[in-house]
């Protein structure tokens, strides 16, 4: 059997770990290494799956840089020994094998975005609080009395009383203009703010503030001013707590609310 050209080899093993094995005539290599890929990919499912919105968010993420870097290492291996079984055979010209290992930076990129766009979402309290806003424009202002009526995810209860917090001060007229046009426009001037953290627990403060401009300096010098976040009036509290999850590691999550 004669040797594959190296360019042949590299391509098969970009493909599969094992294939430019396999093509070389090395059977046995090439099942072992098909088989670790299978191994890797499942390990790194199941790291996914159980750890990726955990604490423990950066042990998937980096199991999956290694899985790329032994992917390019394997191939880059596999091109070698190729070249050497040619020995003193004529070869035609070889093209670069950089472009072949280029497209491995296409799995890199999506493994990259995708894995920030849909983990950690309970890794962190800030994480757990950004989710939270995201979902607290899409309610409506519900008033006290029929509080207790409601079924919801703990917080959000508490935050369409916010709501109705907050649309009384815009009736009243001590928000912006447009407040009343939209349930987004009422939580323009709400800003949270985790005011503890601790290992286990957590405590966030929903404000509404102005923003009143204050004299400053830039270097000591020139004199300017800046705008500053004054808080009018608390409209909601967040108690927050890292309950147990898979292998030791920990998500946070919303365990109580309060709308003073």
């Amino acid at each position: 059997m004669s040797p594959p050209a190296p360019e042949r080899a590299l391509r098969l093993a970009l493909v599969g770990w094992g294939l430019g094995d396999l093509a070389m005539g090395r059977r046995g290599a090439a099942l072992a290494w098909l088989a670790l890929e299978a191994a890797a990919l499942a390990l790194l499912a199941a790291a996914t799956q159980l750890l990726a919105d955990t604490t423990w968010y950066l042990v998937p993420f980096l199991l999956g840089v290694a899985f790329l870097v032994v992917w390019a290492a394997k191939a880059i291996a596999t091109y070698r020994r190729a070249r050497a079984l040619q020995g003193a055979v004529p070869t035609a010209p070889l093209r670069s094998p950089a472009p072949s290992i280029a497209w491995l930076a296409l799995p890199l990129l999506v493994w990259s975005t995708g894995f920030w766009l849909f983990a950690a979402e309970r890794a962190t309290p800030a994480a757990i609080i950004d989710r939270f806003v995201s979902r607290w424009a899409d309610l409506e202002p519900v008033p006290p009395a029929t509080f207790e009526r409601l079924g919801a995810e703990p917080g959000f209860r508490e935050a369409g009383v916010a709501l109705y917090r907050l649309q009384l001060f815009c009736d009243a007229g001590n928000l912006a203009p447009d407040c009343g046009e939209a349930t987004e426009n009422l939580l323009r001037d709400v800003r949270f703010t985790i005011t503890h953290q601790g290992a286990t627990h957590a405590t966030a403060m929903a404000e509404l503030v102005e923003y009143q401009r204050r004299p400053s300096t830039l270097f000591g010098i020139f004199e300017g001013s800046e705008l500053v976040p004054v808080p009018i009036a608390s409209v909601l509290r967040l108690t927050l707590q890292a309950q147990p999850a898979a292998l030791g590691a920990r998500e946070w999550e919303i365990v109580n609310a309060e709308a003073p």
